[in-house]
């Protein structure tokens, strides 16, 4: 299945342009930035979710204080692995360390990013079957999607292959 169109194009793209002048200069032009203009749909089989293992995956940077390490680094290329949470921890006790955005809602009300309370609502109410044993948490900032294809998303399936997850809900930061 093809995730990113014309990759090795884009890649080279990428290379000559915002990651060169971020090399160079340390500067963030996001005028340079080439976003990937995929023309394949990547869909699959509907899903009954009543019926359906549900798993979060949020892109907020979330994970758990002095458990994990946090998400940011001092160089601005991005992290590209993922963290698990316990979908029955409640959502207050992870930290954010993804600092490409803005937390004021998430620090207001954590259901903003992670709506946990809201989806066991659904699955006490029979509308979900069940809720992952983990939410899946990453770093929403990669600007290298060719290292998103070969690191963030073989990570992603695996955990959900590994919770035997038949649904996700994605909530982007």
């Amino acid at each position: 299945m093809t995730i990113i169109d014309n990759r090795d194009e884009w890649l080279a793209e990428f290379k000559a342009g915002w990651h060169k002048i971020y090399s160079e200069t340390g500067e963030l032009n996001w005028k340079a930035y080439n976003l990937p203009k995929n023309t394949t749909t990547v869909s699959g089989p509907a899903v009954d979710l009543s019926k359906s293992k549900l798993v979060v995956i949020t892109t907020g940077g979330f994970y758990i204080e002095g458990e994990q390490e946090p998400f940011d680094e001092p160089d601005m290329y991005g992290r590209y692995d993922i963290r698990l949470l316990p979908s029955d921890m409640p959502p207050e006790d992870f930290s954010i360390s993804h600092t490409h955005y803005d937390h004021t809602a998430a620090n207001k009300d954590r259901q903003v990013l992670l709506p946990m309370g809201h989806l066991q609502e659904m699955v006490d109410a029979g509308e979900i079957g069940s809720l992952a044993p983990n939410i899946i948490s990453f770093m929403g900032y990669q600007p290298d999607i060719t290292r998103v294809e070969d690191e963030t998303i073989p990570a992603v399936l695996a955990a959900c292959k590994e919770m035997e997850v038949t649904a996700a809900l994605l909530v982007p930061a």
